[in-house]
């Protein structure tokens, strides 16, 4: 039965993938309508999530960057359906990629590369980066409750050469993989457990960051980056790579998570209506 569920979801989907990209828009006009307006979909955490993170805001504001971030939302879920049969050309073409010379001058040294990132722009994009670059990559998951829809996720991300592992499998993969790999961490979700040395202001609150990333850089003396992910028009953004430490080991005790959380603000800041807002990001 789950096989049946599975397959009847993924044949609806790739049907509806083959709709040209103006009826997924429109389809996504229709989402932005019932999340917001009818729904309110987790309008009260979107609007204390921005209004405390941006308090020289007023509520004019806050509402259009949180009318900004729904559209974007259900832009992303319809180009998220239009990538289970996009050619890659068509997906290539979608980025623009600057400052990744460092991430392949990394990998011929010998050593992994960790990209951090957000939640921002359309992060599910980055599938396409496989067919770009010749080295391994590994994208780090954390299993979906819904076993049709994670399935349906891994081959989405996994459909242009992406390796799929689990958050609780990346520690033992990463330490014991002899080839130098790119590894790409979406690190700005809650932490299940509050270290106290990695907590920083971070949006005018006090914020915890998982330390994983940055223990397991400092064990192999891999490079941190940044990618900062922004959405130049509709359907098209831009991904820049900026360095956060190529000698990890060489960098002070939360150093390379500073960095992170640096970087994530001003990506934020550039483009405040592209974060995923409706994240209980400060529910501890």
């Amino acid at each position: 039965m789950r096989t049946l569920r599975y397959d009847g979801l993924y044949v609806f989907v790739y049907l509806l993938s083959l709709l040209p990209m103006s009826f997924l828009y429109a389809l996504s006009r229709l989402m932005y309508l019932l999340l917001f307006r009818l729904f309110a979909y987790r309008k009260a955490v979107v609007i204390q999530n921005i209004s405390r993170s941006f308090p020289e805001k007023r509520y004019r504001e806050v509402e259009a960057v949180m009318k900004t971030f729904y559209r974007s939302f259900c832009d992303n879920l319809v180009e998220i359906v239009k990538s289970v049969s996009i050619p890659v050309l068509r997906q290539k073409g979608k980025i623009e990629l600057t400052g990744f010379g460092v991430i392949a001058n990394q990998i011929k040294q010998g050593k992994h590369v960790i990209a951090c990132m957000g939640h921002c722009g359309n992060w599910e994009i980055l599938n396409v980066l496989p067919s770009l670059f010749d080295a391994e990559m590994y994208a780090v998951y954390k299993p979906l409750s819904s076993k049709c829809v994670d399935r349906l996720f891994l081959k989405i991300r996994s459909r242009f050469g992406m390796n799929l592992i689990t958050d609780k499998s990346v520690a033992r993969h990463f330490l014991s993989n002899r080839n130098p790999s790119l590894y790409f961490f979406l690190a700005d979700q809650c932490p299940a457990i509050v270290n106290k040395a990695y907590r920083f202001d971070f949006l005018h609150q006090k914020t915890s960051v998982f330390p994983g990333v940055e223990k397991l850089a400092r064990k192999t003396n891999a490079c941190v980056v940044y990618l900062h992910i922004v959405r130049t028009s509709r359907g098209l953004y831009r991904i820049e790579c900026k360095k956060i430490a190529t000698d990890s080991q060489s960098t002070g005790e939360t150093g390379i998570a500073r960095g992170y959380i640096r970087l994530l603000e001003r990506n934020i800041r550039e483009s405040p209506g592209g974060w995923l807002w409706s994240h209980k990001r400060w529910k501890r």
